[in-house]
């Protein structure tokens, strides 16, 4: 990485990600293997309701959802755009399927980027083919990460 392309926010919850240069150097790595090139990729970290006032302005939807994603690429190859996480919905994740919260931010994130480049999970069939690409990703990342 030869400037920083991947940046984190939060907004409206009190909450910091740990090991960001080995996080941004594994999405890195899963961006690379998915495209030839990317640009700013944004990560925010943000409140239920936060989330849920994106979704009711971008797309006139009034739910809770643990992730949003707002690709702004302009070509095939490229990735770029803001992936908005919501902190409240990843940690209600992690106590349903018994995981730890860090692992489910990494889930959502890499689901995030999967979506940012071009995978969709509308279809069953469709949502299978992301879930074992989360899982690919997610089983190369960094030890300690």
């Amino acid at each position: 990485m030869e400037d920083q392309k991947i940046h984190f926010f939060h907004e409206g919850i009190d909450y910091q990600l740990k090991n960001k240069t080995t996080l941004r150097q594994w999405i890195d790595m899963v961006i690379t293997m998915e495209h030839e090139e990317y640009h700013d990729v944004n990560i925010i970290l943000c409140s239920d309701e936060f989330l849920n006032q994106l979704s009711l302005t971008y797309l006139s939807q009034d739910h809770f959802t643990d992730v949003m994603t707002f690709d702004f690429s302009e070509g095939d190859q490229v990735v770029s755009g803001d992936i908005y996480i919501s902190l409240p919905r990843v940690r209600e994740n992690a106590n349903k399927y018994a995981s730890y919260l860090k692992d489910e931010i990494h889930r959502v994130i890499i689901h995030g980027i999967l979506h940012l480049s071009g995978y969709n999970d509308k279809r069953p069939r469709d949502r299978h083919r992301m879930t074992e690409k989360e899982n690919l990703y997610l089983s190369l990342r960094p030890k300690g990460l």
